[in-house]
């Protein structure tokens, strides 16, 4: 594979790390999750559940009543991977190894699978964001084009029509497909994911039977398969669109830089740190509801600086991130409103739709 070396100056990053340890050195603090992370826990998963089991067993309800409750478990289980997987998944949920592991499983609940979440999030995504040909997150190429180095095709030019229903689509072909691609080939795009234990292959199979039964097999005992089908593609349109739209936010909007991968070796003008700057955005920093929802993912600047420290103390972080950006005159990539961000996003889209225009020697 080939290599991606970044500038070994690493000046800004030092500051900045010093800044943000002193930050919990002073005030005495973890860096792992606290009371607010917990108690978003403990009113998400129980809400998850009492739709579920709503939906099951109360198959008289109106059909307005039911495919409300498939949406609000969509957004549920949207959040719960937002807050409590992600964090987990990322070993800042607890200070116990074990924990991490055993709430990331929340992934899994969901459909997915933690062990190829986490090389492909963790280590590609984190490492090398951006970076057109590592990056799995905007690897969606030929269907969408976001980036200019990516090749042009004659259906791009709808590709702002289609995109909600590829993001609609998104969440069942991960579960359905793009798991079982990643499980067999042992690849994340290009890149080769390391050896699985028995323990994980086990969890692997036994985490997407247990989904089979419990998002397919049961609903359809109990609801018959044609209620079970409309509610089943409801949930996943919501859940798709959701998750989808508050992570491309982060990378895939007008603000943010991209880099290709080179044959050989790619070298990357700034630090590693600073190339996170450039390629990752804020938005509705000031908006709590927001915040509260997303699981801090709203703040990408300081995830993306700082994964393993958990999103309940992004907003304290945003103020020295953003005074170090200034001191190093670097930018600060941000939207003021959840709703700025997605209008860059759809223009970003719009613009990597239109056919190149060719440069003329």
């Amino acid at each position: 594979m080939a290599k991606v070396i970044f500038n070994r100056k690493a000046d800004f990053y030092n500051s900045l790390k010093k800044s943000v340890d002193n930050y919990f050195t002073t005030n005495n603090l973890k860096k792992t999750g606290n009371w607010e992370l917990y108690t978003k826990t403990l009113v998400l998963v129980p809400m998850a559940v009492g739709i579920y089991v709503t939906l099951l067993l109360v198959p008289t309800m109106p059909v307005i009543a039911a495919l409300g409750l498939c949406v609000l478990f969509a957004l549920v289980a949207a959040s719960i991977g937002f807050n409590v997987m992600h964090d987990a998944c990322h070993g800042s949920y607890s200070t116990k190894t074990w924990v991490n592991d055993l709430v990331g499983l929340s992934l899994n609940a969901l459909g997915g699978n933690a062990y190829i979440w986490k090389f492909k999030h963790n280590v590609i995504h984190h490492t090398y964001t951006n970076i057109e040909g590592l990056d799995d997150d905007i690897a969606n190429h030929p269907i969408l084009r976001m980036c200019s180095s990516q090749e042009w095709k004659p259906a791009h030019r709808f590709q702002s029509i289609y995109l909600l229903v590829v993001y609609a689509i998104s969440t069942i072909a991960w579960m359905f497909v793009l798991d079982y691609v990643k499980y067999f080939s042992r690849k994340i795009h290009i890149s080769d994911m390391p050896k699985m234990s028995i323990k994980e292959h086990t969890i692997f199979w036994v985490s997407k039977i247990l989904y089979n039964i419990f998002y397919v097999a049961l609903p359809i005992y109990f609801l018959g398969v044609t209620n079970w089908f409309v509610g089943f593609m409801v949930m996943h349109a919501v859940l798709g669109i959701v998750t989808a739209i508050v992570f491309q936010l982060a990378h895939v909007v007008e603000e943010t830089k991209f880099e290709v991968l080179g044959i050989d070796e790619t070298h990357i003008e700034n630090e590693w740190a600073v190339h996170q700057l450039m390629g990752t955005a804020n938005f509705a920093r000031k908006d709590k509801l927001v915040s509260w929802y997303v699981g801090g993912l709203n703040y990408q600047i300081e995830h993306h600086l700082f994964p393993r420290i958990s999103h309940v103390h992004y907003p304290a972080l945003s103020k020295i991130v953003k005074d170090a950006c200034e001191q190093f005159d670097i930018a600060y990539n941000e939207s003021p409103t959840m709703w700025k961000a997605i209008v860059s996003h759809f223009s970003l889209i719009n613009q990597m739709g239109k056919k190149p225009q060719l440069v003329m020697a």
